[in-house]
């Protein structure tokens, strides 16, 4: 295990994922201190699996919402405990094992020597990806690169990810969007609105089958509907930004 950590954390939220948050939590603390989890509400138990693996193990610690909010809920939860802890930077990653943990100290190193941008992982798919989440994610990167004119998002939903705290605070506690599955393209949107920029790393991504503990909470029909309803606003949204963006999207041609 790495040595303690004062700026940047591994943020983990979680809602219903078994035994694979526990599987997720190991090798990520092999690769950083600290470790946070937040625990959304969950009703399976790992709760308090998680606490009493927190007990002994000063590295880790557990945050418990008494409700289910949502992933960007229990991101925003973590955000403010973590600003408040003296804590700047969140590589954010989900509990159900597809995201790398031997890719911790690359992200977080990135972030460290541009401690301005957020670092976004672009997904690299293994064999057993459903084909309709990849399709699904093709559109709504279309969406996004339009939302943005082509500044930096190469993918919009994968969730392994560094953020800074304060610029993602202040832009989640001014809307009461992003609570759910919108979280992670609306907040690399919006972020880059702000003038946050994007540097992209690939990270491989891996469907963990039911048969190996995988957990999906992704309902096709609700969160499409959600995801669609955002890109409707983050489309309205990005018009009386377009002088701004045109003018970020020209200025590395500049003399």
């Amino acid at each position: 295990m790495t040595k303690a950590q004062t700026t940047h954390l591994v943020l983990i939220p979680s809602y219903n994922s078994g035994a694979t948050v526990l599987a997720t939590v190991a090798e990520a603390r092999r690769f950083w201190t600290p470790v946070w989890v937040v625990v959304d509400g969950s009703t399976d138990g790992t709760g308090d699996a998680l606490a009493r693996l927190a007990a002994g193990d000063p590295g880790l610690r557990v945050l418990i919402r008494a409700e289910n909010g949502g992933k960007g809920a229990a991101v925003l939860d973590g955000l403010r405990e973590a600003e408040a802890q003296g804590f700047t930077h969140v590589l954010t990653m989900d509990a159900d094992g597809q995201h790398p943990a031997a890719l911790i100290g690359e992200f977080m190193a990135l972030s460290r020597a541009h401690p301005e941008a957020m670092i976004l992982g672009i997904p690299v798919f293994d064999r057993g990806a459903p084909w309709q989440r990849v399709a699904g994610r093709r559109v709504s990167n279309a969406l996004v690169k339009l939302e943005t004119l082509w500044i930096g998002i190469e993918d919009s939903l994968f969730g392994f990810r560094v953020y800074p705290i304060r610029a993602l605070r202040a832009v989640m506690e001014s809307r009461r969007s992003m609570r759910r599955f919108d979280f992670d393209p609306e907040a690399a949107v919006r972020l880059s609105w702000q003038g946050v920029p994007a540097i992209a790393r690939p990270a491989p991504v891996r469907y963990l089958q039911r048969e190996e503990g995988g957990v999906s909470h992704f309902r096709y029909l609700r969160d499409n509907a959600l995801l669609a309803w955002m890109h409707l606003r983050l489309l309205a949204g990005s018009v009386p930004r377009l002088p701004r963006l045109v003018a970020r999207r020209l200025r590395p041609w500049r003399r």
